[in-house]
């Protein structure tokens, strides 16, 4: 899916909202596809969904580094996520229902408790 298509139209969003750099969008993209298959899934899945689904694949990724990766890319908290996820939204990248909205990702969790204080109590039990 990292194409110089969807990397340019990625650009595009980035000229009209420079919050939040390309690898926000690279890595929320891969979230999506590494939740989809962690449900067993094709299509939509919900903002709580797809927030788990961030969590599990950036504690695989980035370890105890996740906050700091994400706070490089511009995004210090999940209502950050739910920002890029409706500029992917709105671009025509990915799709939403009506019962979608920016208020399912405002803060769910808080990234220094699942990154950095929880970190080494279920990283080890993370077999997906």
């Amino acid at each position: 899916m990292k194409d110089e298509g969807l990397i340019a139209r990625i650009e595009n969003i980035i000229d009209r909202d420079p919050r939040y750099k390309l690898e926000a969008y690279l890595f929320l993209i891969k979230a999506v596809e590494y939740t989809m298959e962690r449900l067993e899934r094709h299509g939509h899945v919900t903002g709580r969904e797809l927030l788990e689904g961030i969590r599990e694949l950036a504690k695989k990724r980035f370890g105890p580094m996740a906050r700091m990766v994400f706070e490089s890319w511009g995004v210090n908290a999940t209502d950050d996520f739910g920002e890029v996820v409706f500029n992917l939204v709105e671009a025509g990248i990915l799709g939403k229902t009506e019962q979608d909205s920016k208020d399912d990702f405002r803060g769910v969790y808080d990234f220094a408790d699942v990154f950095e204080k929880q970190y080494d109590w279920d990283i080890g039990n993370s077999s997906k």
